[in-house]
């Protein structure tokens, strides 16, 4: 099976060993930056895979600067550098997307596995079209957003959601607190549908569901997170989604917590074999009310 390598994929590779040329000759980013000249926060951005570097020749004069002669290792940079250049899928859609979001949705069409905790919705790549267009719509007036928003927030979403269900899917790990199913989104209309959907989900053979009663006394994370597994070449990566801000590391200290927390949580869910009934208890109980 071939290696996923998208064009964020590619830039986090291409900054990753800039900066490790960087450092290696001693350079600070400042002294970096002057050479091509840029800023140290552009430069930064480049380093962490968060913006592309342009310019080939931005590239060659940073090559210049850290004595790389090699041939071999010149064409293999250069080679990386064009491919990172390639069109997002998701560049229609970015304007819509939070402050850090951009990277995080890149890297996840390049995951082999993904581990999601989600205290207080239904996580995303499992919610229906009627519920995410719920989500946003209820909160298009207060947060003062347009139609033309809503409808390119719901798009994009459900064509995040290919990276589960469509060819080469993610092998996705979804632990969802009870509490997250029971807010009604939308009405119990779009819920019962909801609840099929995670269903449908849970049955696939590279998906498992776990839930998380609300009366079991047990460990539970406050913040949405995601951690993505790789083929190889990129460290494991953890997304977490606060109210307030959106944040993607690599750093070995932080995926080592959140794996963690990932593994608390699981332990205190209930078995994936129990998912199924425990949806259609809360269809059934939706109805009754």
């Amino acid at each position: 099976m071939a290696a996923r390598r998208g064009p964020t994929f590619r830039r986090r590779e291409l900054g990753k060993e800039l900066k490790r040329l960087r450092e290696k000759n001693g350079y600070t980013v400042k002294e970096a930056a002057a050479a091509i000249e840029s800023s140290e926060s552009k430069l930064n951005r480049v380093e962490s895979g968060q913006n592309q570097l342009p310019r080939v020749r931005d590239l060659q004069d940073l090559l210049k600067l850290y004595g790389v002669t090699d041939r071999g290792a010149r064409d293999q940079l250069l080679t990386l550098h064009r491919d990172s250049l390639s069109p997002d899928w998701y560049r229609p859609y970015q304007n819509f997307m939070p402050s850090g979001q951009t990277l995080y949705v890149g890297l996840e069409s390049d995951a082999r596995t993904m581990r999601a905790w989600h205290p207080q919705l239904v996580f995303g790549l499992l919610q229906t079209e009627r519920y995410t267009r719920a989500l946003f719509t209820t909160a298009k007036p207060v947060e003062e957003r347009t139609t033309e928003y809503v409808e390119e927030c719901v798009r994009g979403r459900t064509k995040r959601k290919e990276v589960v269900f469509g060819g080469d899917p993610v092998e996705l790990r979804v632990i969802l607190d009870e509490a997250a199913l029971r807010r009604v989104v939308g009405g119990p209309d779009v819920m019962r549908e909801q609840y099929e959907e995670i269903a449908r989900a849970a049955a696939l053979d590279h998906v498992t569901v776990q839930i998380l009663p609300m009366n079991l006394a047990t460990y539970r994370a406050t913040a949405n997170f995601v951690i993505l597994d790789f083929d190889s070449g990129l460290d494991p990566v953890v997304m977490e989604d606060s109210p307030s801000v959106m944040t993607v590391t690599d750093r070995p200290r932080e995926v080592w917590k959140y794996s963690r927390k990932f593994d608390a949580l699981r332990e205190g869910a209930l078995a994936p074999a129990r998912t199924a009934e425990f949806l259609h208890r809360l269809g059934r109980e939706i109805d009754e009310h």
